[in-house]
């Protein structure tokens, strides 16, 4: 199985923005672990970091008929893109969201998620660990 991980904006800073919330990996750390589970399970991983708003949708297109699932942190995109929520449903491929924090403890608008209606599920507040849970929901496997 193919399984696209898209990461949206600041991703690319973890372990230097706000290591009290995100922690202190980094994101070469985080796409190890993604790449090392993906390689013990026999997944083909592609990962994928922009913080821009429009390659994220181009990403997610260019997805439709060549893979199997999407796990998808689209950072603060989550709360304000109706164009990646569009472009998610209109490739129909499996997806689930993922954050690192427990968004419904923190600010009053990062209870809006444009995409978590038509996710499989939401994974949340695990820390990167939550990447790991998302493939496992793609593969059928709900169990951390």
């Amino acid at each position: 199985m193919k399984i696209l991980v898209i990461n949206g904006p600041n991703l690319n800073m973890l372990g230097i923005r706000q290591p009290e919330i995100y922690g202190n990996e980094n994101y070469e750390s985080l796409c190890r672990k993604i790449e090392d589970y993906g390689r013990e399970k026999n997944l083909e991983i592609e990962i994928y970091q922009s913080n821009h708003e429009g390659d994220l949708v181009d990403k997610i297109q260019e997805a439709y008929g060549n893979v199997g699932g999407i796990v998808i942190n689209p950072g603060a995109y989550t709360h304000t893109s109706i164009a990646i929520a569009d472009a998610l449903s209109a490739v129909n491929i499996p997806y689930v969201e993922v954050h690192i924090s427990d968004v419904t403890k923190r600010e009053n608008f990062r209870q809006i998620s444009y995409i978590r209606d038509k996710a499989i599920a939401t994974v949340m507040g695990l820390g990167t660990n939550g990447y790991i849970k998302a493939l496992k929901i793609l593969m059928g496997d709900n169990f951390l």
